[in-house]
């Protein structure tokens, strides 16, 4: 009892002895509100979101990203490097045992007298075992400030994994909804394209029996000929934006299938949040505040190299010039001692480290305020992205209903004989990108959504994270010093 209660001691005063800093999460003025206000904002940024857009390959497609996708695969190795780096820097708290054992025989020059000595030993012979150990008393917390940016370290590089799945997931659905968005512009041109070959037919037709000029040949056609030109533009970025969704999703570059159109996909709800929460709940900011941590720990880490380090060492096993004899009680040798080693004069040596510990730590501080500031930018950017998209979404569909009725009065007044093609051209000249332009506009709105819940992060990463199937766990933080009994 007596022995738990001086180990107890020592591990207290151990404990009160650790130099530098304590990390405290510096004070930051956020805004009540962001500066875009969403009438209808509801629910949370916690929910699986891409599954409001109702389209079950969509669900698949990042399913099977989440589970085969490489930078996701890259990034938690990396936090089992840094958790094993964690592993390494706590064992300095115990003591390290090892073994060693050596046997040599030598023959040496031999003295004169030792001609009249039959038993004089040369050659000779020599066998040695023991166990040994070493410890480091970490009196200043040296070992405890590396331990504690170690685990920084870790939970830093787990909140890149966590920003890893979430710009795998975002980009995954903006990917898919670009494609969606190319496959209606090539229907509309494919469409046109088709109307346009019509109004050429027919123009040739009458020109061969008088009834046109071969100016109204030449419109229609250059008409056609424009129309044409968009379409291998259109399928060369479905191509490439498949190939791209593909090696997002794990795959060999390829085919992606297809589900809804885009036009009757589902808009996601706008989630209601707070820029409070950003700091609790965005990886980017999580990792810039646990990078400030161990910058933190250490100063802490530097200061102690001022004090003295001690370190107790022993040995224990046997030495003899028999190996049957190695272990018998006049071959047993042991040792133990303690050392104290500390600076003097260092001439910059040591003051150097700590100054650069605290201007990491500053520098820390300030990325990880630079960070807070961003995020608040990314959310507002997102929100009034979508509120001024889905404002261009409504214009754009007025202004495509009001030129396909220009286009069927043109088209009307031209067969009665009241206006010549030209204004026939002109109407179709201004459909045809107006429409193609919707619906790429309609295919950004749908991508705002997704950069909204990417900029305000939230809870469905970690829903996410755990379909991935191989999500690492970092150590807990844990109490140290660690029991010494």
């Amino acid at each position: 009892m007596r022995r738990r209660l001086l180990l107890l001691t020592t591990a207290v005063a151990l404990a009160g002895c650790v130099v530098g800093p304590n990390y405290e999460r510096p004070e930051v003025a956020a805004p009540s509100a962001f500066q875009t206000e969403i009438e209808k904002a509801e629910g949370s940024a916690d929910a699986l979101w891409w599954r409001q857009f109702d389209d079950p390959v969509l669900d698949g497609l990042i399913t099977e990203a989440l589970a085969h996708n490489s930078n996701i695969a890259i990034a938690t190795a990396n936090v089992a490097q840094a958790s094993a780096f964690l592993t390494q820097t706590r064992s300095q708290f115990f003591p390290q045992a090892g073994y060693g054992a050596d046997g040599s025989r030598q023959r040496a020059r031999e003295p004169a007298f030792a001609q009249n000595l039959p038993n004089y030993p040369n050659p000779t012979t020599a066998y040695q075992a023991a166990l040994s150990a070493s410890w480091e008393i970490d009196l200043w917390g040296r070992i405890q400030r590396q331990s504690e940016a170690a685990l920084a370290n870790v939970l830093a590089t787990d909140e890149v994994r966590r920003g890893v799945v979430l710009s795998i997931v975002a980009t995954v659905a903006t990917s898919y909804l670009q494609l969606r968005g190319l496959d209606a512009q090539l229907e509309v041109a494919q469409r046109t394209l088709h109307t346009y070959k019509e109004s050429v037919d027919l123009f040739t037709l009458q020109f061969e029996y008088g009834q046109v000029s071969q100016m109204n040949v030449a419109q229609a056609q250059s008409q056609y000929e424009s129309a044409a030109a968009q379409i291998p533009l259109i399928e060369s970025q479905i191509a490439q934006n498949q190939n791209a969704l593909a090696v997002l999703i794990g795959r060999d570059p390829g085919p992606i299938a297809r589900g809804k159109p885009v036009d009757d996909l589902k808009l996601p709800v706008v989630p209601a949040g707070v820029p409070s929460q950003l700091l609790e709940r965005r990886p980017d900011l999580l990792q810039a505040e646990q990078q400030l941590v161990a910058a933190t720990a250490q100063i802490g880490a530097a200061k102690a190299l001022y004090f003295p380090s001690i370190s107790l060492t022993g040995a224990f096993g046997g030495a003899s010039s028999e190996l049957s004899n190695l272990f018998s009680g006049p071959a047993r040798i042991w040792s133990y001692g303690g050392s104290v080693i500390g600076p003097i004069f260092t001439f910059g040596a040591v003051s150097g480290q700590v100054a650069q510990a605290e201007a990491t730590q500053q520098a820390a501080l300030e990325n990880y305020k630079l960070s807070i500031r961003n995020a608040f930018a990314d959310v507002d950017n997102a929100l009034v992205a979508n509120q001024k998209l889905q404002q261009q979404l409504a214009a754009q569909i007025k202004l495509v209903a009001a030129l396909q009725q220009y286009n069927e009065l043109a088209r009307l007044q031209y067969d009665g004989g009241y206006v010549g093609y030209s204004t026939v051209l002109q109407a179709e000249q201004a459909l045809f990108p107006a429409e193609l332009n919707l619906v790429s506009i309609r295919a950004s709105v749908f991508a705002s959504s997704v950069n909204i819940y990417k900029a305000m992060g939230g809870g469905w990463i970690t829903r996410a994270d755990a379909m991935t199937g191989n999500t690492p766990a970092p150590p807990p933080p844990g109490a140290w010093p660690p029991p010494l009994f």
